[in-house]
């Protein structure tokens, strides 16, 4: 694996990392967390520029999840019912991402990037179920950017290291999840309460 992302790289760059994340995006069996703790490393080792690869994982994240949006959109849950399973996208994962769609309404575009076998999906029920393009938008690019953020860093920060990560969210994938998803939750808190502490000062 760590040879065919280095090839990748090696011919196409920065333009590399967002095909490769576009095609992850909307359903291709790609380890995407993977490549972006990869592409971490990559800069690590001074073979990227870190603002760079930021924003061309970004920019391939962001195509990727509108794309999938809008073939959601205009082609409803038969297309991917009917062509899903050839890109290992089970009737199970579809029901099991209207679920979670269905209790945690478009904050799953945000939080769908970390859960495995969830972030193919987000984006195509969020245009079956005809999303505001403006909600998700909000959503779906700062869930991404959050996403690409923090794999990028972390291989940055592991430098040789790169590889503990990657089998920490293969075999941890749930847990990893969870830590994300407390830690969202207690800025969220956090910012509300700052905002409380300054309206009643200035009151």
């Amino acid at each position: 694996m760590e040879q065919q992302l280095h090839d990748l790289f090696v011919h196409y760059g920065y333009l590399g990392i967002i095909i490769a994340l576009v095609g992850g995006i909307v359903g291709l069996p790609l380890p995407d967390e993977v490549l972006l703790t990869f592409v971490g490393y990559n800069v690590y080792r001074g073979k990227m520029l870190y603002i760079l690869a930021l924003l061309s994982a970004c920019t391939g994240t962001i195509i990727g999840i509108t794309f999938s949006y809008f073939l959601g959109m205009k082609l409803g849950i038969p297309f991917l019912r009917k062509f899903g399973p050839k890109i290992h996208i089970t009737e199970k994962k579809i029901e099991r991402t209207h679920q979670l769609f269905e209790k945690f309404g478009p904050f799953l575009l945000f939080i769908g990037y970390f859960i495995p076998g969830i972030r193919h999906l987000t984006a195509y029920l969020a245009g079956i179920s005809c999303l505001e393009v403006r909600k998700f938008c909000l959503y779906a690019y700062s869930g991404g950017i959050v996403w690409s953020f923090t794999f990028i860093t972390l291989g940055k920060m592991m430098g040789e290291e790169w590889k503990r990560v990657a089998w920490s969210i293969h075999h941890y994938g749930v847990y990893v999840f969870v830590f994300i998803l407390i830690l969202l939750l207690l800025i969220f808190i956090y910012v509300k309460y700052r905002r409380k502490v300054k309206r009643c000062k200035s009151e």
